[in-house]
This record gives structure tokens, C-alpha cells and sequence, in this order.
């Protein structure tokens, strides 16, 4: 990783120290593990590894900012923490952004953990936070291949070739109507088909 480093996002376990790198350093990942899938955010960066373990490291709990590292708590971390995916739950792809991020199991589910905020960002259908994954509700019968976190909404592609989005609708990034468009929808903290298809 490399860039900004403050709250720990580059993973070298630096956080103190030396806050920005313009030249990239090794992550210090566990023994013997190799990387499959990153993603760098704000004030984070997730990876899954290639026995399927997903690992998260930077902002743990600030203001809202609240159990952005998916381990159960809410503090920081300049070095790697596995995120604690559901039982025998193995990850295919992850996305981290300003306040939560999400994963794509292994068996076709979505998980989100961190900030919610008043929109629902975490797609479970409430709004509170979470410092461990919630399962996204996903429509019946369908499964998630790819997903992508905005800063206070996110998405995923589904297995027929269609896509959802949940959160905050303010500027129209659930791909559907809203207040913001003179349509009726602002908000939905539960997945919605792009479209309303």
C-alpha cells in the first residue's frame, strides 16, 4: 500500500509515526498468506486472502466511523485484523469506502459491517451499526457476484444479470427515484433492483 497512512490504512503497523508513504510497502499480512481481492478506503483497507479470510486494517471507531474493521470492536489498527465473517463463511470479494464495507461470501450471500447511518447503509434492513458482518437482504433467491460501497449507499450484481442498491437515495445512487429528483424514495435500508425492475 501507499498514500496516506494517519489511522493506520497502509497496514504496515506505523500509526504514530510515519503517516503518509509516496512509495509503496508490504502489508503486513499473516505468515504464509497471499492477498486475492483489496480495496482501499478513506480511512481503511480490506483484503481477502487466499484461504478466503478477510482482513481489515486503519479507523476501527471514531464519531460514526464505528466498527469499520468488522472484528468485533471498535478500536483501530495499523496492522491486519481478521474480519469475523459468519461460521464456516469464506469471502470472494470485498469493498471498503468512507464508513462500512462489504463482502460477497463464497456461497453466493453479502455481508456489510461499520457505520449504518439513518439511510441503512449496511442493507439488513435497520439502522444500527455493526462491528461484525450483518447479512445483506438480498431478494429471495438470488446471489451476489460483485458488490461496490459508496460513501453512504452501496450495490451488488446479481446471478441473473441484474443489480440492487441500498442507503441513502439523496442524489438518485439507488438507481431509482428520488426526493432529491422529485420522485418518492430517499432512502432504503434494504437492497432495491435498480430500475424498480
Amino acid at each position: 500500500c501507499w498514500g496516506e497512512g494517519e489511522y493506520g490504512q497502509l497496514g504496515i503497523g506505523d500509526i504514530g509515526t510515519v503517516y503518509h508513504r509516496a512509495y509503496p510497502v508490504t502489508v503486513s499480512l499473516p505468515a504464509g498468506r497471499t492477498a486475492v481481492d483489496i480495496s482501499a478506503g478513506t480511512f481503511r483497507t480490506c483484503a481477502v486472502l487466499d484461504n478466503g479470510s478477510a482482513m481489515c486494517w486503519g479507523e476501527g471507531g471514531d464519531g460514526d466511523e464505528v466498527g469499520g474493521l468488522g472484528d468485533g470492536t471498535t478500536d483501530s489498527s495499523d496492522v491486519p485484523v481478521y474480519v469475523l465473517l459468519p461460521d464456516s463463511s469464506t469471502a470472494s470479494d470485498i469493498y471498503s469506502h468512507y464508513r462500512h464495507s462489504c463482502a460477497v461470501l463464497q456461497n453466493g450471500s453479502a455481508v456489510c459491517w461499520g457505520a449504518n447511518g439513518a439511510a441503512g447503509w449496511l442493507g439488513d434492513n435497520t439502522t444500527d451499526y455493526s462491528s461484525t458482518p450483518v447479512g445483506v437482504d438480498l431478494p429471495s433467491g438470488r446471489t451476489a457476484l460483485t458488490i461496490s460501497v459508496g460513501t453512504n449507499h452501496a450495490c451488488a450484481a446479481l446471478d441473473n444479470g441484474s443489480a440492487v442498491c441500498w442507503g441513502s437515495n439523496g442524489a438518485g445512487q439507488l438507481g431509482v427515484p428520488s426526493d432529491w429528483l422529485g420522485g418518492t424514495i430517499g432512502t432504503s435500508p434494504t437492497p432495491l433492483y435498480i430500475g424498480l425492475g
